[in-house]
């Protein structure tokens, strides 16, 4: 199925892989504040690079100026890293001042995002946390004197809850609290964690005891709990796609979900062929002789593709 992205929230991402003037994929060399969070593996990360211009009498007095950001992340991670570098240049926040943005007004910024995509602005407040540790340490500043205690610093110390992601159990107990997670598929959805082996869903310390020390035991048990589905799957799943069930499927996805996005920007895409995994295709309108063809391929229609068909396939131009 396609995720219910808002309007805003895929004409940010278009924007951004077709690289228009005012967004903010790339990084800022020699950065004042840099930093990273998630985690390649799982196909999430993000490292975020933000430039201020220094007061020369007072380091608190610096102003982020700009901001940049790299992800391996889908489309909702690309939205909602625009959306904290709109966020930041817009309001001329000191870094101090940028560490109470949020992951909610991230996703108010972008009219929403599906509950399984929450993680990613997640993510965002997590790299601008980090990066504004990094500014610190450049700048002489301490945040602890200021009364401003970094959660990463605690969280990555604290005891490793979901081996798979390396996530911690007070990284969890925060999240759980400020998000209002209630079940395991809540924290999956949101966090990731317990998305993979699952071992971690009942264990002594695991998610379900953290959910009932947060909530109270009453309001969280889940009997037999089953593990939440992965949300790149629908059904029925690519493993049991026959050759034509597969191709209507990437048709349906073109027709429905890409081209649309592509059209409304003055470009199309037309499906030339079908082999294995690889999809052919061939950009056409505006995206032909768009310097940035290459990016869109990969970063919109390839990303589109892996996550409402099969995680393996890959697009080839022609």
């Amino acid at each position: 199925m396609a995720w219910e992205y808002s309007e805003k929230t895929k004409q940010i991402f278009m924007d951004a892989v077709h690289g228009k003037p005012g967004t903010h994929m790339g990084e800022i060399e020699n950065a004042d504040g840099f930093g990273e969070h998630g985690s390649i593996v799982c196909g999430d990360a993000l490292r975020f690079t933000f430039r201020v211009a220094k007061d020369p009498a007072d380091p608190l007095g610096d102003v982020i100026t700009e901001a940049r950001y790299l992800t391996f992340g889908c489309t909702s991670a690309i939205a909602a890293s625009e959306a904290l570098c709109a966020i930041i240049e817009h309001g001329r926040y000191t870094p101090v001042q940028a560490l109470k943005i949020t992951n909610r007004d991230i996703v108010d910024f972008l009219g929403g995002l599906p509950s399984q995509k929450i993680h990613c602005s997640v993510m965002g407040a997590e790299a601008l946390e980090a990066a504004v540790f990094n500014w610190s340490v450049k700048r002489g500043v301490n945040l602890d004197a200021l009364g401003v205690r970094l959660r990463m610093k605690d969280e990555d110390e604290g005891r490793i809850v979901c081996k798979c992601f390396t996530i911690t159990e007070p990284y969890l107990r925060r999240r759980i609290r400020e998000l209002n997670l209630r079940t395991i598929p809540e924290i999956t959805a949101a966090l990731k964690a317990g998305g993979a082996c699952a071992s971690c869903h009942h264990a002594p310390g695991g998610l379900q005891d953290l959910l009932d020390e947060t909530w109270g035991r009453a309001d969280t048990v889940v009997k037999d709990a089953p593990r939440p589905p992965d949300p790149v799957a629908t059904a029925p799943a690519p493993a049991d796609l026959s050759p034509f069930q597969f191709m209507r499927r990437v048709e349906q996805v073109i027709e429905g979900a890409i081209r649309p996005l592509l059209q409304a920007d003055g470009g199309d895409l037309e499906l030339v062929d079908i082999k294995d995994r690889i999809v052919y295709c061939r950009l056409a309108g505006a995206c032909a002789g768009c310097a940035g063809a290459q990016m869109t391929l990969k970063m919109m229609v390839e990303r589109t593709l892996k996550e409402q068909v099969d995680e393996r396939i890959r697009v080839v131009a022609v």
